[in-house]
């Protein structure tokens, strides 16, 4: 579902502020795999994000989504193949527009566009079946501004928004960072409960190293731009923080500096 091929990225070139952002990345992802990925602050998780996404386009290397070649699709092209959620709720919903009218943008995502009513009688059912699945009761709150709703709200109604097209590539981009612990639980319950029902290739960005080993089949851990440990299956099942911190010390030789990273 996602391959990515050499990729390489460098921030300022030829400054004295020259950065190898991302370093001969290559992984690819078969369908239905959800996959967390870690690293300290600079490590390059966000960067390679946007890469896939298309805000950012690679110097060198290939972008595969689904067989097809996008590295040069803008990025609103491609946005029909992917949701996202982003770190801030605020990012992923229009505030001054409706519940029921954020989910019609949100529905018609992947679909031809017409100057036709965006919310119907019919549709409303839907976004009321689907709101159900969060337990928040939104679904009785159809005509409520966005706006108006908590964090844990409208991050939960991103992360609806960015699924029930079901797209080819899930991106979460740290989403639950912004949230008070219980309402990251909420978010973090959520995520794995929809990637499962809707079988979704997935990729997530995070800081909690818990988080990480908690999510998703296969992890992956980042740093200066590069992957330096791929794990799957059972190895992942029997990894903890503290071996995680093993890890990168032994493949770096120092200890990992972002202590953020290790809290639950």
């Amino acid at each position: 579902m996602l391959d990515l091929n050499n990729i390489n990225l460098t921030f300022n070139e030829g400054t004295p502020d020259e950065k190898n952002a991302l370093e001969n990345i290559n992984l690819s992802l078969e369908p239905g795999e959800f996959l967390t990925i870690i690293g300290s602050n600079g490590a390059g998780k966000s960067t390679m994000m946007n890469v896939v996404s298309g805000s950012l386009l690679p110097d060198v290397g290939d972008v595969i989504i689904d067989d097809k070649n996008v590295t040069y699709q803008p990025e609103y092209k491609r946005s029909q193949m992917l949701g996202r959620v982003f770190q801030d709720p605020m990012a992923g919903t229009a505030p001054s527009m409706t519940i029921e009218e954020n989910l019609a943008i949100a529905y018609a995502r992947n679909k031809k566009r017409t100057i036709k009513i965006g919310v119907t009688k019919k549709r409303k059912d839907v976004f009321r079946e689907f709101l159900e699945t969060l337990n928040l009761n939104l679904e009785d709150r159809l005509s409520a501004k966005v706006g108006l709703l908590s964090g844990g709200e409208r991050q939960a109604l991103s992360l609806l928004m960015a699924t029930f097209t079901q797209p080819k590539l899930l991106l979460l981009d740290e989403h639950t960072a912004a949230l008070d612990p219980a309402r990251a639980e909420l978010i973090t319950n959520l995520t794995a409960d929809i990637v499962k029902k809707f079988n979704l290739t997935t990729l997530m960005v995070t800081h909690n190293m818990q988080q990480a080993l908690d999510l998703g089949n296969r992890l992956i851990m980042m740093d200066k731009g590069q992957v330096i440990l791929d794990v799957t299956g059972e190895e992942k099942q029997d990894l903890t923080i503290e071996k995680l911190l093993q890890e990168f010390q032994r493949i770096r030789g120092e200890k990992m500096a972002n202590d953020k990273a290790v809290l639950g």
